[in-house]
């Protein structure tokens, strides 16, 4: 067999969405009746792919292997030539569901370059020498920090949060207000040291600072007055996940992104970023390399995370990747981003079509079922396999499969692959 359905492992990382709230938790739990959801367990993520630290396991008794990347390992031309060939024989992306209900810590990812100097000082830490684009896609409406806001709305903030410019000081406050558009680099330097100051300012300081801030701020919402010129709501809800975190004024500082369902999100190379709510599908390069720096109880790494950083900045709207749809097969809307490690393809299908050809492509790829029932037959599989929320399917590189619809509502799959 060539084509196999593979049961994910889940990760219950204390910011996920909890017991059956969690889109995780459903999709697991539709999959598989036997699986107990726990009421109060957070379901953070789903692992759709071949790392170490969650290798899917394959539900299928007639392959001796147990895992998925035990089996790649032994079948490499499963990938298809190109992606073999590229990728040293293995599977290059990691599929993942995310149900965030607590923001996920400042971080970027660093490029190739950087991974493989901080695996090579600091293993323990970074655990690989891969670069981590990646992109997310939204299942339920999805919010997220990310990238750094256009000038004129940091220094909107620096002249009406007097508690951030504390922490900032008068000089490189003055310094970014000074930087005039006609100077990108000049801008970016001025960037690049306020945040700096910001990140590297003394603990007890920054403290007293977020406190006065969170005070002033609770006494004007309670007054019915609009805090939005201190971004209020958000600094409160950040400060009751976090109290006393640094990570808090990062929202002066990084766009407030809000995708609907099937809006994506691409985040290059040295990306500052940070999931805050919802649901969201994402893929990325395979790695597990995170430059964190506040919102986190984990590893901090403020002075790379500070010499990385892209400092360009840019508004929230050009943060949102288009997906486009396919000429050939109008149920397909493909997300292709600037890398080649991967790609993600959002297929619906309408209830008017009951039969449906996921079709062969020159990569392996992995298909998760959002919504509807089918069952899918194909001439790499054993036998004829059941398709409900929750299920996920390996695919070899030229094998199709053929659905056959049993929901009235349609269908709607994700299908992540590695198109060279």
């Amino acid at each position: 067999p060539a084509v196999f359905p593979l049961s994910c492992a889940v990760q219950n990382y204390s910011w996920g969405k909890v017991g059956l709230a969690s889109e995780v938790a459903r999709l697991v739990a539709s999959s598989d009746p036997l699986v107990q959801i726990q009421p109060d367990l957070p379901y953070a993520e789903l692992w759709m792919g071949t790392h170490p630290r969650g290798d899917a396991i394959i539900q299928d008794n007639r392959i001796p292997q147990k895992t998925l990347g035990q089996w790649i390992a032994d079948n490499p031309a499963c990938l298809g030539a190109k992606v073999k060939d590229a990728f040293q024989g293995r599977l290059p992306f990691l599929f993942k569901v995310l149900s965030v209900n607590t923001a996920l810590s400042i971080q970027a990812h660093p490029n190739k370059e950087l991974a493989a100097k901080l695996h090579a000082q600091f293993p323990e830490h970074y655990p690989d020498d891969n670069h981590k684009p990646e992109m997310a896609i939204a299942l339920t409406p999805f919010e997220g920090l990310c990238g750094f806001r256009p000038v004129e709305e940091i220094v909107s903030f620096l002249q009406s949060v007097p508690e951030l410019r504390a922490l900032i000081g008068e000089v490189a406050a003055e310094q970014l207000e000074r930087s005039g558009s006609d100077d990108p680099r000049g801008v970016s330097a001025a960037l690049r040291v306020c945040f700096t100051r910001l990140m590297k300012s003394e603990k007890k300081f920054f403290v007293d600072q977020l406190n006065m801030l969170v005070k002033r701020i609770s006494q004007e919402a309670a007054e019915g007055k609009d805090t939005s010129g201190s971004n209020g709501d958000l600094l409160l809800r950040l400060h009751s996940q976090y109290p006393g975190d640094i990570g808090c004024f990062t929202i002066y500082f990084l766009n407030l992104v809000r995708l609907e369902p099937g809006e994506a999100l691409f985040l290059g190379a040295n990306e500052p970023h940070a999931y805050l709510h919802g649901d969201c599908v994402e893929c990325m390069a395979c790695s597990d390399n995170t430059v964190r720096a506040g919102l986190t109880p984990k590893f901090i790494d403020v002075l790379t995370l500070c010499e990385m950083l892209n400092y360009t900045p840019a508004p929230s709207s050009s943060k949102t990747f288009p997906a486009t749809q396919s000429q050939l097969d109008p149920s397909i809307y493909l997300y292709d981003p600037p890398v080649p490690d991967f790609t993600i393809m959002r297929i619906e299908i309408p209830s008017s079509i009951k039969l449906y050809l996921v079709s062969a492509i020159d990569s392996a790829s992995i298909v998760l079922v959002i919504q509807g029932t089918a069952v899918g037959t194909s001439t790499a599989a054993a036998s004829e396999m059941t398709l409900r929320p929750g299920s996920v399917l390996f695919i070899s590189a030229n094998e199709s499969i053929s659905l056959h619809l049993s929901s009235p509502d349609g269908m709607l799959l994700f299908r992540a692959c590695c198109l060279l």
